[in-house]
C-alpha cells in the first residue's frame, strides 16, 4: 500500500495580504501624485508658453503702432477736421458700430475745432473691467500707409462728395515707386486698394505761384469706381458721401471738409488711424484693434487691464512733464506736444486656471519714444 503525503500547500495568510494591499496602495498613492504633478507641472509650462507668445505678439504690434505715431505727417502735425457743423468727427467707429464704450471718440479740439494729430490719448475712454482699477485707458495713433502709393495719382474735387483721381501718364517728381512696381497699384485694387472705411488725407491747392491756396483735408471713402476714361485720360472717381461713419464728409461744414475745396486740385495719401482698446462686450475680454473705419480684429484674449500715460514737452515754460494720464489736457497742452508713450500697464491673465483655482499672467510697462512725435530736439552743445 502507497502512504499518503501529509504535506499541507500553504497561501498568504489574511494579514499577509492585508500588508501587502496596504504596500500596494502607498506604492500606487505615490505613483498617482507624482503623476499628477507632472501633468500639472506640463500644463502650467504649456499655459504660460501660450500666454507669453500671445502677449508677446499683441505688445510687439503695440509698441510698433506707438512707435510709428504720425510717421509720414511732417513735424508738429495737427490736421483741421471738418469744422462749423453740430456733429464733430469721430473715430473709434465702423460701418456697422461704434466701440469706445459703446460710443465714438470726439478728436481734441482747439478753440472749438477739432484736429487729428499723431498720436490722441484716450484717458478712461475704455470699459471698467475691475472696480478697484477703474475704467482703461485707450489710445489712438495715425500715420500714412506707405504700401499703397496713391500720391502718385493727381486728384481733383469734382463735387462736395466726389474726388477723381486720373492715372498718371508720367509719374509725378513726388512718387518713389519700389524696384517691384513699374506702376502705382489701382486705386480699386483687391488686395491694396480703397475700400470704404479708409480715410483719405489730401494736401489740395487752389490757383498757381505766389498767390495759390492750400489746405489740407481729411475725407471717409464710401465708394470707389472702376475705372473710366480712354488713354491719357484714364481715371478713377470716389464717393466721399455724407452719412459716413467717422463724421468727416460734412457738406455743412464751414472748414476742412470736401464742401470747402471744390475744383481744387493736388494728391492724397491713405491715413491710418489705429486704435487700441479692450472690449469686454464678451467673454474673456479682448485687445483690440481698429483701424480708420473698418471693422475692429482682435490681437489677444484676456487682457484684463491697459493703462497710458506721456511725457510731453511744454514749449511756453522750456519744461518736461512726464507722466501725464491726460495726456496734458489738464495743464492746456495738446498732443502735438507728446514726446514719449508710457505703457504703464498692459496686464494679461491665463486662458484657464491652474490645478489651485488661479490664473497665471503677464504685465507690460515699457516707454515708447516715437520720433515723429517729437514736438522739438533739443540737443546739447
Amino acid at each position: 500500500m502507497r502512504s499518503r503525503s501529509r504535506t499541507r500547500e500553504r497561501g498568504f495568510t489574511l494579514i499577509e495580504m492585508m500588508v501587502a494591499m496596504a504596500l500596494g496602495l502607498v506604492v500606487l498613492s505615490a505613483a498617482v501624485q507624482l503623476y499628477s504633478q507632472g501633468v500639472n507641472a506640463t500644463w502650467s509650462i504649456s499655459q504660460r508658453a501660450e500666454m507669453q507668445q500671445d502677449f508677446r505678439a499683441a505688445s510687439d504690434m503695440l509698441t510698433k503702432d506707438l512707435g510709428l505715431a504720425a510717421a509720414g505727417l511732417g513735424n508738429n502735425v495737427q490736421i483741421p477736421l471738418p469744422a462749423g457743423t453740430a456733429t464733430s468727427p469721430v473715430y473709434g467707429c465702423s460701418q456697422t458700430g461704434c466701440y469706445l464704450n459703446g460710443t465714438g471718440a470726439a478728436y481734441p479740439a482747439q478753440s472749438a475745432k477739432p484736429y487729428l494729430y499723431g498720436l490722441m490719448p484716450g484717458w478712461k475712454f475704455g470699459p471698467t473691467l475691475l472696480a478697484a482699477q477703474g475704467p482703461t485707458d485707450t489710445t489712438t495713433v495715425a500715420y500714412t500707409d506707405p504700401g499703397f502709393y496713391l500720391s502718385c495719382y493727381s486728384a481733383k474735387v469734382t463735387s462736395s462728395t466726389t474726388v477723381r483721381f486720373t492715372v498718371p501718364t508720367v509719374l509725378p517728381a513726388n512718387c518713389v515707386l519700389p524696384a517691384t512696381l513699374v506702376a502705382p497699384q489701382a486705386v480699386n485694387d483687391a488686395v491694396v486698394g480703397l475700400t470704404p472705411g479708409d480715410l483719405l488725407w489730401f494736401s489740395l491747392t487752389n490757383g498757381v505761384g505766389a498767390g495759390a491756396t492750400y489746405s489740407p483735408i481729411i475725407a471717409e471713402v464710401t465708394g470707389v469706381g472702376s475705372l473710366s476714361g480712354t488713354v491719357p485720360n484714364q481715371y478713377y472717381d470716389v464717393t466721399f458721401a455724407t452719412g459716413d461713419a467717422l463724421k468727416m464728409n460734412q457738406t455743412t461744414a464751414t472748414s476742412g471738409a470736401l464742401v470747402n475745396v471744390p475744383n481744387w486740385t493736388g494728391s492724397a495719401t491713405r491715413l491710418l488711424v489705429i486704435t487700441y482698446y479692450l472690449d469686454n462686450t464678451l467673454s474673456p475680454p479682448r485687445l483690440m484693434r481698429q483701424v480708420s473705419g473698418h471693422t475692429p480684429m482682435p490681437v489677444a484674449e484676456n487682457v484684463v487691464h491697459l493703462q497710458f500715460s506721456y511725457d510731453l514737452y511744454n514749449s511756453a515754460t522750456g519744461s518736461i512733464l512726464t507722466d501725464q494720464s491726460d495726456g496734458g489736457a489738464s495743464n492746456n497742452l495738446t498732443p502735438s506736444q507728446i514726446t514719449k508713450i508710457n505703457i504703464k500697464h498692459m496686464a494679461m491673465n491665463s486662458t484657464l486656471k491652474g490645478a489651485k483655482g488661479g490664473y497665471q499672467g503677464l504685465d507690460l510697462q515699457t516707454s515708447v519714444s516715437a520720433r515723429d512725435l517729437t514736438f522739438k530736439n533739443d540737443y546739447p552743445q
